[in-house]
This record gives structure tokens, sequence and C-alpha cells, in this order.
């Protein structure tokens, strides 16, 4: 889909910038993964060199693309969010405005084909479309287009979705067929694929069937049996069965609609996978085949279940179960469905509050004013000053707001930390994570060899041994001579938490004690802070410390320096 076609143009202009240098160590490098199929983790042992390569060179470029490749063959959903902010760091440090807005348009993507999370994948379009304003790379340009379109058409503006997915279509088209470089043709008509299947489902919501059927033809004679693009071939073959339920031709409609399945299995595509199951279903309940309707009805919940997430065309398939069960007299099926039916809407109406305020308020409003900076340009440079006064006035407002509402927020959880912290220090409550009563020691094993662990535990406290780096329970189980079965079973059942949790609050509250206390530690780097601790990574540092302490550490150590140049500032001018 998308994602790939964002890979295929980044490999392009790879290769072209290589054709200028010769075969560069990275052009060697990148040969010996780039034919893998995507989510393909056999690629890494060939990755990690290319981005190591890249980070001793600082050369940001390459590691853009080193991350994206990250991307692209992980097998992970995470293991893609991971790269995906990987390459939106790197593209920021290369300063370049395309990279940062291709690396916000590759985090989108992650957001929203695999995890379906639209307010997140709307923010990061919306960053990429900030970026790529004044581009000139008119490829980039309609990619963002796309997805704003793709935003757009989920929340019921069809028209407006319709209307973004026309021009991409003329765009993408006549470079689908053109004399240019294979991979560049492939990823245009990717382009034009996707788009002009989006186009399709707003014509059906528009209850312009003739057009959309006219587009499904197209699209399947495009596709033809080119094996690249099975993926779209389903989604056309998808459109098509809907098309046929529409006209009531049922039989024909489950046979489209079932041949539609596999390509979307494959891909991963559960939103639209969702959708086929859900006409399959209906087709049958049609042809009065009302059981195995019920399955595939089932299916479409067994999805929600698994996702959380439902597209709102699907409401009706609980609204289906709910009425299937009542007339059964099935009670307990029926609170079910009706508990579903709730969460969906929960969803849906959450998505649409968001999105719809969001879409409007960030990019309809900028694009207005940008059309109407354009006019106004046409006819006086006094009118362009002014409205871009007030336009500025207006951001600069908006901003100030956000930023005080959010300082608000960080000041409230710096105090609470600043409290927590004080109380720690003046009270050792009886029952805390690091001393429990002996009455609460629930392991079930030896008492003797439960307290000569736990004072070993102690010592390993106390000499802060925890800040070792790449500690493992089996590690600390060799070190404490025992075995990790029993050290995992004594943490839980005497400090409450699992060996990960114990650890990791021992080192965060380590670091933080240290930040309090000692003002040079608030000159490292968050890379350092994180090794000093024992932690090796940066993103998993910054997320502990948030999850245990409510505040980001670079958060943290602004404040406390602002805190500090107070009583400084305080005790200069009132000296004792």
């Amino acid at each position: 889909m998308i994602k790939k076609l964002l890979f295929i143009l980044v490999l392009v202009i790879f290769k072209l910038s290589f054709s200028q240098e010769g075969y560069s160590d990275y052009y060697k490098l990148r040969l010996k993964y780039e034919n893998f199929e995507e989510n393909n983790t056999q690629a890494f042992p060939y990755i990690q060199p290319y981005i190591n390569k890249a980070k001793k060179e600082k050369n940001f470029e390459k590691l853009v693309q080193g991350y994206k490749d990250g991307v692209f063959y992980s097998s992970s959903n995470e293991q893609k969010l991971i790269y995906a902010d990987s390459t939106v760091w790197a593209a920021q440090q290369s300063g370049d405005k395309d990279l940062i807005s291709t690396a916000y348009l590759e985090k989108g993507v992650v957001y929203y084909y695999h995890y379906k999370r639209f307010q997140a994948a709307l923010n990061e379009y919306l960053l990429a479309y900030e970026y790529s304003k004044d581009t000139k790379n008119d490829f980039l340009k309609y990619q963002n287009l796309y997805h704003i379109g793709v935003v757009k058409s989920y929340l019921g503006y069809y028209e407006e979705a319709s209307k973004l997915f026309e021009q991409c279509i003329a765009y993408y088209g006549p470079k689908s067929k053109s004399g240019l470089h294979p991979n560049e043709v492939y990823n245009n008509k990717k382009g034009y694929l996707n788009s002009l299947h989006q186009l399709i489902i707003c014509y059906r919501n528009l209850h312009k069937p003739d057009q959309a059927d006219k587009a499904i033809h197209t699209g399947l004679q495009q596709v033809g049996a080119n094996g690249e693009y099975s993926q779209e071939k389903g989604y056309f073959q998808l459109a098509k069965g809907i098309s046929e339920f529409d006209r009531k031709d049922y039989i024909t409609a489950v046979d489209d609609l079932k041949q539609s399945v596999f390509p979307m299995k494959k891909s991963g595509d559960f939103a639209r996978l969702s959708v086929g199951y859900f006409y399959i279903g209906k087709s049958l309940a049609g042809l009065k085949k009302d059981t195995e309707s019920i399955v595939y009805f089932r299916k479409v919940d067994s999805i929600f279940q698994k996702h959380q997430f439902i597209l709102p065309d699907l409401r009706e398939n609980y609204e289906i179960l709910i009425k299937h069960y009542k007339e059964e007299g099935n009670q307990g099926e029926q609170l079910y469905f009706t508990g579903q039916l709730l969460k969906a809407d929960s969803i849906i109406s959450k998505d649409f509050i968001y999105l719809s305020s969001k879409i409007h308020k960030e990019f309809d409003t900028r694009t207005l004013l940008e059309e109407k900076s354009k006019l106004e340009k046409a006819n006086s440079w006094g009118n362009i000053i002014i409205v871009s006064l007030i336009v500025l006035a207006i951001i600069l407002t908006i901003l100030l707001v956000i930023r005080y509402r959010r300082e608000k927020d960080i000041q409230q959880k710096y105090i609470l930390l600043e409290e927590k912290f004080s109380l720690h220090q003046n009270s050792v409550p009886e029952k805390s994570l690091l001393n429990i009563d002996a009455e609460e020691k629930k392991t079930g094993l030896d008492e003797n060899k439960v307290e000569e662990l736990l004072t070993k535990l102690k010592i390993f406290e106390a000499k802060k041994e925890y800040t070792q780096k790449g500690l493992t329970i089996h590690k600390l189980a060799g070190q404490l001579g025992t075995n990790s079965n029993y050290l995992s079973q004594v943490i839980n059942d005497c400090k409450g938490v699992n060996f990960n949790k114990y650890l990791s609050e021992l080192r965060i509250n380590y670091i933080t004690a240290l930040l309090f206390e000692n003002k040079e530690y608030l000159k490292y780097r968050i890379e350092t802070l994180a090794k000093e601790c024992g932690i090796a990574s940066r993103q998993n540092f910054s997320d502990l410390f948030y999850e245990i302490n409510g505040i980001r550490p670079t958060d943290f150590i602004r404040k406390r320096k602002q805190e500090l140049d107070s009583k400084n500032s305080f005790s200069a001018f009132n000296p004792a």
C-alpha cells in the first residue's frame, strides 16, 4: 500500500543519487537487502551496518534512509514505530524540510496503517503538511494531500475528500504511464491505484453508483493479473462486491467479497477485512443463509476485540447481532453485543470529536488562509501585511495558550514529584516498595532462604548495583547465588512488582535523586543519564522516567534548573 510506496520513493531517490557518485559503501550495503520483501527481518544484519556507518559519519540523509528501511523490514508494529521515531529525529538533524516532511508522513502511515490510530496519524500528517508547504517535490505534496483526504473520508467529508483524491489521480495517472525509471512508474501507479480506491469509497457514500462502478472497472483493468498489485486488486474486488450487494446480486457479491479477503489478510489491513466480512454477512443474509451470515458478523466483532478499532460504517454490524440474539431469546449474547456497540460508539465518537475539529482548525483554515494570502498578494502588498499580521497574532495566541497549558501541566507534575521526593527523604514508610514486613511475605518458600535473599537484595540496593548495564534476572540470580525462578518469585511476592518493574523503579528513583541533589547532573545529556543508571536506550529511559515520575526527563531538568535559578536570584537580593 502507501507505506511500500513511500519506501520505494526513497529507494529511487537513493539510487539516483548514487548514479552520480558510483558504487559507494552505502550503495553496496543496501544492495544486500533491498530486494527482501516487506517485514522480512533477515534484512537487519545488513541494515544495522548501514545505520552504524551513517551515525559514525553523521550523514543524516543516509541515516534517515537506514531508519526508514528499519520501518519497512520490521515485523512488529512496535519496532516500526520505534524506527519511525528515529527517522523523524535523523530528518530533523539534517535540517532538510522535505526529509522532515517525509519522516512525519512515514510515522503517520505507521499509526494509520498498522495501528488505525487516526488521531495520532492526523497529527503526524499535519506536521508533514506544514514542512511540505514550500516544497518543490510534487510527489511529496500529493502524498500529503492523499493522507489528509483519507482522514476527511473517514470523518464523512466525502465531497471534500473526493476533490483531493481527484487531484492525486490527475497527478499520479500520467506518471504511471510515462517513460520514467521502472521503480518510479511503479511508485506512481501505487499512488494512482490507492487514490482511485479511496475515490470509489467517496463515490459510494455520495450515492454515485455509476461513477463508482466505472472507477472499479478502471481499477481492475489497471491491476490485471500483476501480482505486484494484489493488495490493490483486493480493494477493487471488495468495492465490486459491495456494489453488487447494493444491486442485490448477492451470489456474485459473496464470490467477489470472498476473493478480496485473502490479500487483505496477507497485508494485515484489518479495517478493510472487517468491511469484507460485514458485507459477506449481509449478502448471505440476503440469500436467507442467516446461520452463515452470523459467523461473518461475529468475525467483525473478533477484529474489533483484538484491535479496538471499527469504521463508522460497521456500527450496523452490532445492531444486526443484537436483533438476532434478541429474536433467539439469548439474553447473554444480546447483553454482550449491546456492550460492544456502546464501546464502538465511544471509540467512533471520540475520533470524530478530535479529528473533526483538528482537520478544520489545523488543515482547512490554514489552507484557506494560504489561498487568501495568494489572492491578496495580487491586489496589494499592504493588505497582505495586515492579513499576515492578523494570522500571525492568531497563531501566536494559540501557541501561547497551548504552551501555557502544557507548562502548567508540567509544573503541577514537577511539584508532585518534588513533594514525593521530599516525603521519601524525610520519612521511611513501614510498607514501602523496598521494605516489606515479614507478615507480608507470601512466597510460600523457606522463610530463612527468603530472609537471606531479601538481605542480599538490600545490599544490592544499598550498593546501587542495579546500575549495572545489561542486568537481567538471570545475571542477578547468579550474583546472589540463587536461580532466576526463585528470585522472580521472591521479588514478585515480597516487593509487590515483577523484576523489570522493580529494577526500573530502583534506577529511575536513583537518577531522580541525583538530579534533585546534585545540580551537576542537570548538565548531562539524556543519553548520559540513562547510562548512569544502567539503561541502554535513551527512548526507554525517557519512557520509564515518564511512567514512574509522570514527567519527561527533559521537562523535569528544565523545571529543576528554573527552580534553582529562582532560588539563587532570591538569595542574591536577600542576603543573610
